[in-house]
């Protein structure tokens, strides 16, 4: 087995197994063994003599030679107590307090046990409609969504995984307005990736600049009408601002619904490329191209044999997967079971083109995808009719569209395109079905030194080409391309493109030709360069559409590092700062909040920040008997409690003390796995997050009366006090702080926006979880 330093440094920081002081206590070698055990142990559901240790051998050897992969959690969770195996889910909000709240409730399990969730928000009625049972006014969907983000804010799945959701709302619900406009500032629903349910009828009313209808999903009238091709413009404008709301086209995702008796698909998964039912789940798993390819005299070539054997060995792997899986939900476990929807996909595509010698943007690069592409999708349908005659097809299928056609499958779907950002950094290739991001970059490491990374086969070749230097490659990280370097041959800067050298609409062929052999949809993030213009975003959309795509994702580069103009009540207070002198307020008489105790280089520090019914309003440091700087500290302390009390937002204050750095602190820190912070600073900055936190912006409204009003079924609703809930805007900490400025909140290197995420290729975090 061979495994590049970083990705044995992405493996030990989330996937292999620790004992209860955080220590590694288990192999790469030895995950691998435990996955293939478990996995293979579903065999003797079918044959209870079978042995399983043929399977099991097989399993180890595609994934220890690092040739197939399935999703994260499959790999952190096989064998283990937890056994939550799958990584999306699509769970139904229902209309009633009861819906909203259980769905919050089942969502904070999932993301507890290691998974993202996908929800439609277009039942729930609009703000401004009237709730018949108690006379009051409901809220709408988007105040709802602050309810979900801050509910999974609170859950970091063991620190694995972080809970990541898709909100999606239906173009034409009457709200959908706000709800484009409801990431315009980046500190807003952190948590959520948003798309836009686009329907064929707004599309055709875009191309012929008609009016459409927006309809009360509640009683199904017409409220309101729209210019499509305004709303269609707001869509591209704030794509083009921050790269959010994606489009799903949702009578596309039904068009290839498998199970249409069962169900009306909704939503997708927090990346958009998992199409599924309420309480649906899906498994993932990746093939790696790059290793299914033979050297000969000219070169190399595919090598179909070889991809064939797996795409057999994935599809049963990702089948026993089902089986072995400890569902979080018994929903779920019985509709998963119910449809058996599979989703094998691949990465290392663009490593695999340049070892062909094929550049990504070329028509011969779209004509192999589809080649490619067809014949994993062909074979996986294969292998499934096969385990079908040995294991039966899945429940559902007498009310499946392959019941008319015929087909007896085990899955109602087996491929997808899913975003492999970490296990393609286990698999040391590139992610998924992705260009190249970068061919040489700088990554930072402790103590600020810097260490020049070279991709592999570019390095391979320009040695052998012998243009290489050590200077050249510097040069490379800087410029980002190579497309403009003289001393590299003009055939290596052909192959050797990068997202940013790729023109839009290869990305969306690229895209295109994927998804005509995938019965899921595909996850890939179409990248502009800055300058790019919204007329360009347009033609991007469009051409998706027209190509047959089912949802796109785009990222304008450098879209992200500025924060929004503020708010017009943010603009007020400040204007009211600046004409007046500001007077603390008194601390008040009682207050709540959490005393937290950090480890740093002097020893521990402990930290109390607290909050009243007008947001926080003081910390106190107190240190150990280590030693230390306390004085530092309390003036540190004082400082941010006056500023608290003064009406500063404590996002700013946050922004400025996260990141400080202590030398003593870093140098126990490379060798003392206890501490997680940077400085006393940083911690207290942390802490003050983690009171944020505890916080829910809904309207300036607790959530109790947010559920009473939307109520319909219930007539009495006890309502608990909520003293010491507040109206302070919500944030997610460590997402706020960093991603929406480029920047990984666990490593602080550069994130990268492909397959529908954000990835750090350093320290393998993924927003997407």
């Amino acid at each position: 087995m061979s495994l590049t330093e970083n990705a044995i440094k992405v493996l030990e920081r989330r996937y292999l197994k620790k004992d209860l002081e955080g220590n590694v206590i288990e192999t790469p070698d030895e995950m691998f063994k435990r996955v293939s055990k478990h996995i293979a142990s579903a065999d003797k559901i079918y044959d209870k003599d079978c042995n399983t240790k043929k399977v099991e051998k097989t399993f180890y050897n595609m994934m220890s030679r690092l040739e197939f992969l399935p999703n994260s959690p499959t790999l952190m969770n096989a064998g283990k107590d937890l056994g939550q195996l799958s990584a999306c889910f699509v769970l139904p909000i229902y209309d009633s307090m009861e819906g909203i709240f259980d769905a919050i409730k089942n969502a904070a399990l999932i993301h507890k046990s290691g998974g993202g969730t996908g929800f439609s928000f277009s039942r729930l009625r609009h703000r401004g409609s009237t709730v018949k049972t108690t006379g009051g006014v409901a809220s709408g969907p988007i105040s709802f969504m602050k309810v979900f983000n801050s509910a999974t804010e609170a859950v970091k799945q063991g620190g694995t995984r972080r809970g990541a959701n898709m909100g999606i709302l239906r173009i034409d619900h009457p709200d959908i307005l706000d709800f484009i406009r409801c990431k315009e500032d980046n500190s807003e629903i952190t948590n959520f990736n948003i798309s836009v349910g686009i329907t064929e009828e707004f599309m055709k009313a875009v191309e012929n600049n008609n009016e459409y209808e927006l309809v009360d999903p509640h009683n199904k009238e017409v409220v309101a009408t729209e210019n499509a091709r305004e709303v269609f413009n707001l869509i591209v404008k704030m794509a083009w601002t921050n790269g959010e709301p994606g489009i799903v086209f949702l009578d596309r995702l039904n068009k290839f619904n498998p199970t249409p008796e069962v169900g009306e698909i909704e939503s997708t998964n927090p990346c958009g490329e998992q199409p599924l039912l309420p309480y649906e789940s899906c498994n993932l798993g990746s093939i790696n191209l790059s290793k299914m390819l033979n050297k000969i005299e000219t070169g190399y070539e595919i090598d179909y044999d070889k991809l064939g054997e797996t795409v057999d060995n994935a599809v049963h792997f990702l089948d026993n997967v089902i089986d072995v899986n400890k569902y979080p939900l018994e929903e779920i476990d019985e509709m998963t079971k119910s449809t058996r929807k599979i989703g094998l996909g691949i990465m290392g595509f663009a490593d695999m083109l340049i070892y062909l010698g094929i550049p990504y943007n070329s028509q011969q690069g779209v004509d192999l995808a589809n080649k490619v592409m067809g014949f994993i999708n062909e074979r996986a349908k294969k292998k499934s009719i096969e385990l079908a005659k040995v294991r039966g097809v899945f429940p559902t299928y007498d009310g499946s569209i392959y019941k008319e056609k015929g087909i007896e499958l085990r899955n109602s779907t087996t491929t997808t395109i899913a975003p492999t950002g970490t296990i393609s950094i286990i698999s040391a290739t590139s992610s998924g079905i992705e260009p190249l991001f970068a061919i040489s970059y700088i990554r930072n490491i402790m103590d600020n030194d810097k260490l020049v990374e070279v991709h592999p086969i570019f390095e391979e070749m320009a040695k052998k080409r012998g243009f290489y230097s050590k200077e050249l490659m510097e040069k490379i990280a800087e410029e980002g391309s190579i497309a403009h370097i003289d001393e590299i041959p003009e055939d290596i800067k052909k192959v050797f493109v990068t997202s940013h050298d790729i023109s839009p609409k290869w990305h969306i062929k690229m895209q295109a030709a994927f998804q005509n052999h995938v019965d899921n949809a595909v996850s890939k993030t179409v990248n502009f360069k800055n300058e790019a213009t919204k007329k360009e975003v347009e033609e991007v959309y469009m051409l998706a559409y027209k190509l047959g795509c089912k949802g796109v994702t785009i990222y304008r580069d450098g879209s992200r590092d500025n924060q929004v103009l503020s708010t017009k009540k943010e603009e007020k207070k400040e204007e009211t700062k600046i004409n007046s002198q500001v007077i603390p307020r008194e601390r008040p008489e009682i207050t709540q909040g959490i005393t937290e105790k950090v480890r740093i280089g002097c020893g521990n520090l402990y930290i109390t920040a607290n909050y009243d019914e007008n947001g926080i309003c003081e910390v106190f440091t107190n240190l150990g008997r280590a030693g230390g700087c306390p004085s530092q500290s309390e003036a540190t302390s004082r400082l941010v409690s006056i500023a608290l009390r003064s009406g500063v937002d404590p996002k700013s204050i946050i922004e400025q003390l996260k990141g400080i750095r202590c030398h003593s602190t870093l140098r126990q820190r490379a060798t003392n796995k206890d501490i997680k912070v940077l400085s006393c600073p940083d911690a207290i900055g942390k802490a003050l997050e983690k009171v944020m936190n505890t916080y829910v912006d809904v309207d300036d409204k607790s959530v109790n009366d947010i559920a009473m009003e939307i109520e319909e079924t219930v007539n009495e609703i006890p309502v608990p006090s909520c003293n010491g809930c507040s109206a302070d805007e919500e944030i997610s900490a460590d997402l706020k702080s960093n991603t929406s400025s480029g920047e990984c909140p666990e490593c602080g290197a550069k994130v990268e926006h492909e397959g529908g995420c954000m990835i750090c290729h350093s320290c393998g975090y993924s927003k997407c979880g």
